[in-house]
């Protein structure tokens, strides 16, 4: 159940709650938001990841697809408290997948958790150029 809460204009304080039932199966995931940076030498996606242990955050390439996915359960207070008057926090599994470039080394991607953000680095390959000569073909 979702809660959107919302004040009038007036000098009056109102409150009016609506709150709507969304179905939910056992499979679904669910995706957070992230910051894709693209520089020249590599691209780096930032996503806040908080109350999560790193052994359950997965990160996986399949390709050129980057998936990342954890599961976030509730703390046991939650099971302790009598009362839960609001409920806005997500407690269930999350999955992401960024479609990449194909010239990215993925061999050496690197990760690394700061302040509840998931840091991934991603460098680029380093193709070089070169001019290739065209022959004349004599028949």
């Amino acid at each position: 159940m979702f809660k959107l809460f919302w004040v009038s204009n007036n000098n009056e304080e109102e409150f009016d709650e609506l709150s709507e039932e969304i179905e939910e199966t056992e499979n679904d995931l669910w995706q957070i938001s992230l910051d894709i940076i693209e520089k020249d030498t590599s691209i780096i996606i930032i996503a806040p990841i908080a109350w999560v242990e790193l052994k359950h955050i997965d990160i996986t390439v399949n390709k050129n697809i980057l998936i990342i996915s954890w599961n976030r359960k509730k703390p046991l207070e939650y099971y302790e408290w009598n009362i839960l008057r609001n409920s806005e926090c997500f407690w269930w599994e999350f999955s992401r997948n960024i479609i990449l470039p194909e010239n990215m080394d993925f061999d050496n991607i690197k990760a690394v958790m700061e302040n509840n953000l998931l840091i991934v680095n991603i460098p680029r390959l380093n193709l070089d150029s070169k001019s290739i000569k065209i022959n004349k073909i004599e028949s």
